[in-house]
């Protein structure tokens, strides 16, 4: 019996690739939690019988830390317990990858890696290899494929040299995460609930330290520190003009500008004087600018921010697809210098029919390219190249874009230097020197592909040395030092690359993560800048503790993780040293903060002092103050607390009702757009659900203590179970929603287009329109369990006879309402067919609406097309 050969990807689309060429495309494929494709085939010598499938990243995570305990302010770092748990990927359940790999490994002797050959990659590689069971067993072999793309040629190349994994590197990336969690945990978790519900107008759900986030932020800061703190100084630069065989010159001055007006208007008077310039030197120099060595990821996000204007975010995301779909190779490299073994040929031949770059291709290829410039070989992936054509029309315009440079550059690599002639002619005038320099291209080399780059021509009269010119003019002028602009993502970039903050994998992360927080905004031009509460937390980290912003401390913790990768550092050892640092600095942080609260104080609005009176405390019957700025909250000012709501939509005083479980006055948010839903909530329960099992749903943030917010935040009326409330799901639940397990409830809002809205997704259904009044009753439907509700129609427009306005139904059995109904934003809403969704429990172990005596199939209710 042929042996079967486990083949692992970290996608599945580079699953499908690997697949297609080593089978030839004979293949078969069925679906499990990911596609697994199978096919007989040569391995190693021998008949083989082979299945190919994918993880969707990394199968463990470290998770976020649900001890309570941890927001004391006091905690220790190495008190934290970091497990690995799976993580939830949005088209899988929990544990659901580990179930599928350990299925699909039975029976199978050889399992072969091909994840993604980086760090990360072969972080991921241990933990297949944990999924599948190959480390615990006997005679089974593991092998590590090494490529860096897609195309036939690498995937084919990678199999005839398949190695080894290396633990080293796994356990370096294991080390980054659990030192950056930990850290990162403890420091925000502090801050968080410190500074949360203090400041009614500090625009932070969540006030987040990272090792590597923060110091990315310090660089932001320091640059509008080094702007808010300049002090302009006038200069003066003297310019004299001559006419020349027709040409009109302007002259650079030697000593380039002077601060003192005096001493800058006596030599302009000593230039009038003379009224001449004497030719002193006529030179001419051969020069070059040398083509570009290899692309890497760094080079990469520089030029995407700054001539394309894509975020590094965006950028990584459209090199991923576009390496994915194997139209280049790996984008995540810190190499310059390509192998001596890579195939330029083979590379420009794939581009030769490409409509926009094929005849420069042909001609390289015709006229015999040159060899790219020496650059660094990091020892990882080789310069990211295109690996196969491309048109616009496939791509859409972003990743065309990105595709154009990537292939500009490679043809760039591969082109002749740039030449031209550098003409430098000096002359004198009154005892001072000035000059004018002329260039001339006479090779264009790679400007012809990278025209941007090209050198900007300038032409001169020729000029005899000793021959004297009149000054034709002279300008004093006038200008005032500026300070440098805020940085843009490019130069922030650099920094981050210099100073060893983050990976190449990692910067468009840590910069895209200072954006979402609101520590800096982007402005024209991809610059940063930084936003008060940016400043305020770089500043109180400089009043406390300098080296928690400063890069060094990163590229400590980075210099020590190399030595782990390296296999000359313990893993163990090397996080211990590391926390044992932070947990000193994070206690002497702590009883400091006074120090960056004074900071807080200074910049933002007490909470006491924010806010308009909207709606009763249930508690003190007193009323609470609305903060609109994010996160929104209710505040009394009585009972001091803090009660947060939907961050999103509009929320009003609903009808002056109350709550009958705690004497809250309710509000009504409405969801932005026009078929936004709207709903009910009590700010009470909304916080700290009054029964077990109801889930976080509605987008309250948890931040602050948990205590006080409750375990279940984020529960409005429409999601509340209480029997007797009339706002309650019980009571203005109709039926069971289509398209999820959840309830659709009467919008209680909606006249004159009355609706249904589900309390768990988008799905709306439009009742009759018009109708002077809908509302729920007590009664059930006897064929499916849904709620009957009552419809006062509008005289003029009824749809009953003999001008009858009051009629009840069930909106899925009765003929006259289900004619009248209309589904929005979700799948048909017919009477036959199959049996619907939402046929059993709802989420939070409570059963809504419509949800019946578990019939298997219900004639009455279906979906079609579903």
């Amino acid at each position: 019996m042929a042996p079967k050969v486990l083949m692992v990807a970290e996608k599945p689309s580079i699953a499908l690739s690997i697949a297609s060429v080593l089978s030839g495309a004979q293949m078969s494929t069925r679906r499990g939690s990911t596609e697994v494709h199978e096919f007989d085939g040569m391995f190693l010598g021998s008949r083989a019988h082979y299945k190919v499938t994918s993880v969707i990243g990394h199968v463990f995570r470290f998770p976020v830390i649900r001890d309570h305990k941890i927001f004391q302010p006091l905690f220790k770092i190495g008190q934290i317990q970091i497990l690995q748990i799976f993580s939830r990927h949005r088209y899988l359940r929990r544990n659901q990858t580990r179930r599928h790999l350990s299925q699909e490994a039975r029976g199978c002797s050889h399992l072969v890696l091909w994840l993604d050959c980086d760090r990360e990659g072969e972080n991921i590689c241990f933990e297949v290899i944990e999924c599948t069971g190959f480390h615990t067993s006997d005679g089974r072999r593991i092998y590590r494929a090494r490529f860096s793309s897609v195309t036939e040629k690498d995937i084919l190349k990678a199999m005839n040299s398949l190695v080894d994994p290396n633990r080293d590197e796994a356990l370096a990336v294991d080390a980054r995460q659990e030192i950056d969690l930990k850290v990162g945990v403890a420091f925000t978790r502090f801050q968080t609930s410190y500074f949360n519900g203090k400041y009614g107008n500090l625009d932070a759900r969540v006030i987040s330290y990272g090792p590597c986030q923060t110091p990315t932020l310090g660089f932001c800061v320091d640059r509008y520190l080094q702007i808010t703190m300049f002090k302009p100084e006038k200069f003066w630069m003297l310019h004299p003009y001559i006419m020349y065989k027709g040409y009109e010159l302007k002259l650079e001055w030697e000593r380039g500008r002077l601060f003192d007006a005096d001493v800058a208007a006596m030599f302009r008077n000593r230039l009038m004087e003379d009224g001449t310039m004497r030719v002193v030197r006529v030179s001419e120099k051969l020069e070059s600018k040398g083509r570009p060595s290899g692309l890497n990821t760094v080079n990469l996000l520089k030029v995407a921010s700054s001539a394309l204007g894509f975020g590094p975010q965006l950028t990584m995301q459209l090199a991923e697809r576009l390496y994915t779909q194997g139209f280049i190779s790996y984008p995540r490299t810190e190499s310059t210098a390509y192998p001596s073994s890579f195939d330029f040929r083979g590379t420009l031949v794939a581009l030769v029919h490409n409509p926009v770059f094929g005849g420069y291709a042909q001609k390289l290829l015709t006229e015999s390219y040159n060899k790219p410039r020496a650059g660094t070989d990091a020892g990882d992936h080789p310069p990211i190249t295109p690996m196969r054509s491309a048109i616009e029309d496939s791509l859409g315009n972003d990743a065309w874009k990105l595709y154009q440079y990537i292939c500009q550059h490679f043809l760039g690599t591969l082109s002749p230097d740039c030449r031209y002639r550098r003409i430098k002619v000096e002359f004198e005038s009154g005892g001072e020197q000035f000059q004018c320099i002329g260039q001339l291209v006479t090779v264009k080399g790679f400007t012809s592909i990278m025209p941007w780059l090209a050198i900007s021509e300038k032409n001169l009269p020729d000029f005899a040395e000793g021959e004297k010119i009149e000054i034709s003019k002279v300008d004093l002028d006038e200008g005032n030092t500026s300070p440098p602009d805020y940085l843009n993502e490019s130069e922030l970039i650099s920094l981050m690359e210099k100073h060893g903050i983050g990976t190449d994998a990692s910067i468009s992360v840590h910069i895209n993560n200072i954006c979402e927080r609101n520590y800096v905004q982007v402005q024209a031009g991809r610059r940063l800048v930084p936003t008060p509460l940016g400043i305020s937390l770089i500043r109180g980290y400089q009043c406390i503790d300098s080296d928690l912003c400063l890069p060094d401390i990163r590229s400590f913790i980075e210099h020590q993780i190399t030595l782990v990768a390296k296999g000359q550092a313990d893993h163990s050892m090397v996080v211990q040293h590391v926390l044992d640092q932070f947990r000193r600095k994070f206690s002497y942080f702590v009883k400091q903060i006074e120090n960056m609260d004074a900071l807080f104080e200074a910049q933002f609005s007490p909470l006491s002092d924010s806010g308009r009176l909207l709606s009763k405390c249930g508690k003190c019957l007193r009323y609470m103050k609305y903060i609109s700025t994010q996160p929104s909250r209710l505040y009394c000012g009585t009972c001091e607390e803090v009660y947060y709501v939907p961050q999103k939509g509009t929320v009003k005083l609903y009808k002056e009702l109350t709550c009958p479980l705690d004497n809250f006055e309710l509000l009504l948010c409405s969801m932005p757009g026009p078929e936004g839903k709207s709903f009910p909530l009590c700010p009470y329960c909304y916080n700290c659900p009054p029964f077990e099992g109801i889930d976080t749903f509605f987008g309250a943030p948890k931040t602050g203590d948990s205590s006080k917010l409750g375990k279940g935040v984020g529960m409005p009326c429409f999601l509340c179970p209480h029997p007797t409330c009339p706002h309650s799901v019980i009571a203005q639940g109709v039926c069971a929603c289509p398209e999820c397990s959840g309830t659709l409830v009467l919008d209680p809002v909606s006249a004159p287009k009355w609706r249904l809205c589900c309390n768990m997704c988008n799905c709306l259904v439009s009742l009759p329109e018009g109708a002077h009044r809908i509302s729920t009753t007590q009664d059930k439907c006897p064929e499916c369990e849904s709620t009957i509700i009552e419809v006062d129609f509008n005289k003029k427009t009824t749809p009953l006879k003999d001008g009858a306005t009051l009629h009840k139904g069930c909106i899925l059995c009765d003929e006259l309402l289900h004619s009248l109904v209309e589904m929005k934003h979700g799948r048909s809403f017919s009477r036959h067919g199959r049996s619907g969704r939402g046929r059993g429990k709802g989420r939070g172990g409570y059963r809504g609406r419509g949800r019946g005596n578990n019939k298997q199939q219900d004639p009455k209710m279906s979906f079609r097309d579903f």
